[in-house]
């Protein structure tokens, strides 16, 4: 990944989970109802990731992409169920939660759309 790329990605991807972080924190006390605001935040995030290397990603294909990273649900998921509900331990597992999924799922799309764009 070249530098100016990279310096991209940065401002994408953490300007993405700082508000999927926020999203968390703001909506822990209601289980699955920041995923209604954290899901349009990563499809923006993969459509500014695809531009970074030249490429057109629909809104369609930008849910796919959020889409297959599954795992991260099962991961919010269950930090709501075990702790999301307690105000203030809460509201920072979820934010930290959102966050930290949101900058790993950045990454790995940076780095497919690199491969694509070579």
């Amino acid at each position: 990944m070249k530098e100016n790329e990279t310096i991209k990605c940065n401002a994408i991807i953490h300007s993405a989970s700082v508000a999927a972080g926020a999203a968390g924190a703001g909506l822990a006390q209601l289980p699955c109802s920041d995923n209604a605001i954290i899901t349009p935040i990563q499809c923006a995030m993969a459509i500014g990731l695809a531009k970074v290397f030249g490429l057109e990603l629909s809104e369609g294909a930008a849910q796919a992409a959020i889409g297959s990273a599954a795992a991260s649900m099962v991961g919010r998921a269950a930090s709501q169920v075990i702790i999301g509900w307690i105000p203030i331990a809460g509201n920072i597992v979820n934010a930290a939660t959102a966050a930290s999924l949101t900058e790993t799922l950045g990454w790995i799309l940076a780095k497919e759309f690199e491969k694509k764009a070579a």
